[in-house]
């Protein structure tokens, strides 16, 4: 087994925590995997590995090693696609991350467009509402809501959303509607932690104004949010798509109309040295072709 070989089958075992799944993903016996790992940890005088009869996890030196053996193994396969042509056909394994209703409703769809145009792609999807780290956990592209922080990774801009302040019927017939902001003091506020950082909601074109509160009920997520301002716990404010389907069905309110704070942009987010990759190209595109029809 040359180096390359080895160090694809040190990302598999650590992808796995495993020399068994690492084994039945690059088609060798545990036995070669085994092997193939400790020659590379000889070559570099340092243990990649723990190894005990029921784990295997990654060392410190490991952890830092296989961020970088990823990335370049990522370029080598897309710089031998490049040159098979510009536009060579996706293939291979394409490992996608969304949010959780932002990927049911939307990342799914735009998957099955990308699959049924290339039989020889594969996806993984990942769903959470965590926001996950690209290199570390193995992911193409990933879906995320707001501006973007990591200078190291490229983002495509699909649509903007709006958080918007909702309450169920029953709620708002029991305790009023706010008229503005600040009457928000006087209400049962839920918060998502993802959109209320510091218990702060801020409104307006420019973010001017701005809420502090101790909400009644926190959640780490979105969907049990909802459920809980559909329950008439009390006011929550995820983003518009999320809650498309209870307002259309009467089960939830729009408030504050009027006070929009500033929108947020959804992108595709993905590392710059997979800009030429078909795979991930194919996901661009074919999202991009999603929303343009959803204008």
């Amino acid at each position: 087994m040359d180096r390359l070989d080895a160090l694809r089958t040190f990302v598999a075992v650590a992808k796995h925590r495993s020399f068994s799944g690492a084994a039945r993903q690059l088609h060798v016996s545990a036995a070669v995997a085994s092997r193939a790992v400790s020659v590379l940890e000889e070559e570099l005088g340092v243990a990649l590995l723990h190894r005990t009869t029921r784990s295997v996890t990654l060392t410190p030196e490991g952890s830092a090693f296989v961020t970088r053996c990823r990335e370049a193994l990522d370029t080598l396969d897309d710089a031998r696609r490049e040159l098979q042509g510009g536009r060579a056909e996706p293939r291979g394994l394409l490992v996608v991350n969304a949010p959780v209703v932002f990927g049911r409703l939307h990342v799914l769809p735009i998957v099955s467009r990308v699959l049924r145009a290339h039989p020889a792609l594969a996806v993984r999807l990942t769903l959470t509402d965590q926001i996950a780290r690209l290199v570390e956990d193995g992911i193409d592209v990933a879906v995320r809501a707001g501006e973007l922080t990591d200078s190291a990774l490229l983002a495509v801009k699909l649509i903007e959303v709006r958080r918007m302040p909702v309450a169920s019927p029953a709620y708002v017939a029991a305790r009023g509607a706010p008229v503005a902001p600040a009457d928000l003091s006087h209400h049962d506020l839920i918060g998502f932690d993802d959109f209320a950082l510091g218990d702060e909601w801020r409104f307006g074109s420019e973010g001017q104004t701005t809420v502090r509160f101790k909400p009644r009920f926190v959640t780490n997520s979105v969907e049990a949010a909802i459920d809980a301002a559909v329950d008439g716990l009390g006011i929550a404010r995820p983003l518009s798509y999320q809650v498309e389907r209870p307002l259309a069905e009467g089960r939830l309110v729009r408030l504050l109309d009027g006070f929009d704070p500033p929108p947020v942009p959804i992108s595709l987010v993905f590392q710059a040295n997979r800009r030429g990759s078909p795979n991930v190209r194919a996901l661009i595109e074919a999202a991009q072709g999603y929303f343009r029809e959803r204008e």
